[in-house]
């Protein structure tokens, strides 16, 4: 995004105002107050609000947050959890049940591990702060059970004190970051095991979209392919300069940066952060089935539901 946000990149005929705003703040006061015209969003809370027939907002084909997240599952060492199967009859912390990390472990560990969520105890709240809710109403299968934390704690103090068995979450709780020794991942070679699962699947999990407002595009229905192409463009400078010797230390201050991009490159191609409809089918179609599965979404939403039209297709010279 950093050249749309600096300007080297400009939308054709749009006069971009960006707001530099979390992400948790950005999807609560889009959902909740439609305050943008167009934002950032949670993929898993795009599709489920889709299904349920809220049109308020169309997506296009830019992925601004793709991550693995065997790295995210932390657990208490008292627990006795040393594989994924341990976690049946486990208390599970997470921030939000519907948050597209969440929806993706889920769908992994069931798809992956034979762990079905109906075989957890499923607690949530805020990770760091006390009194999270969900951005959007539940209606859950009756066979999950899915609780809230007390609203004076929080899920990372109760991980660390044994209150919960393990968390799925995005961000790295705060017990795990301060060295408690009473938390650690479940995979601890984590970038081994979620290499193996990219090579054998072909799925980079998708987090993140751009959505417009829907009455901005139906209005200007030319934005939808004006906005693809400008974060199409900002993204590949991006990744050109990271395949550079010199390039990636300067975008993420990492000693060994450029044998990283050098890496990833070897295992996932050019380009390893695509944008676009069919290059990220798959990955699409994987989250649509496990948020129908797991009870978000009320219908099993498609690809050509989720985006515009205007973006499946491109013009040739």
């Amino acid at each position: 995004m950093h050249p749309l946000i600096d300007g080297t990149v400009r939308p054709e005929g749009i006069d971009l105002n960006f707001i530099p705003l979390e992400v948790e703040e950005i999807f609560w006061r889009q959902l909740k107050h439609e305050e943008f015209d167009g934002s950032e969003m949670s993929l898993s809370s795009y599709t489920m609000a889709r299904s349920r027939g809220d049109d308020r907002f169309i997506a296009i084909p830019v992925f601004t947050l793709r991550i693995f997240r065997h790295s995210c599952v932390y657990v208490n060492v008292h627990k006795g959890i040393t594989r994924p199967t341990d976690l049946i009859g486990k208390t599970i912390g997470l921030p939000e049940y519907q948050m597209t990390a969440c929806l993706w472990l889920r769908g992994i560990f069931q798809h992956e591990y034979g762990v079905h969520p109906n075989q957890i105890h499923w607690k949530g709240g805020g990770q760091e702060t006390p009194g999270r809710e969900e951005k959007l109403k539940l209606r859950l299968p009756p066979d999950i059970d899915y609780q809230p934390i007390p609203h004076d704690k929080t899920l990372s103090v109760m991980l660390d004190a044994g209150e919960l068995d393990a968390m799925f979450t995005a961000r790295t709780p705060s017990c795990f970051t301060k060295g408690s020794p009473n938390v650690k991942r479940l995979f601890e070679n984590f970038i081994e095991t979620e290499k193996e699962y990219y090579l054998r699947t072909g799925i980079f999990p998708i987090m993140h979209t751009i959505t417009l407002k829907r009455s901005v595009y139906e209005e200007n229905p030319w934005m939808a392919m004006s906005l693809y192409k400008a974060c199409l463009r900002s993204k590949n400078m991006v990744l050109e300069k990271l395949k550079q010797t010199g390039g990636a230390p300067l975008y993420a201050i990492l000693p060994w940066g450029g044998w990283e991009a050098e890496r990833t490159k070897r295992i996932m191609g050019d380009d390893w952060w695509p944008y676009g409809i069919e290059k990220n089918r798959v990955t699409i179609d994987a989250l649509c089935q496990y948020s129908f599965e797991q009870g978000l979404s009320e219908r099993r939403m498609t690809v050509e539901e989720l985006f515009a039209p205007e973006t499946f297709d491109e013009f040739k010279i």
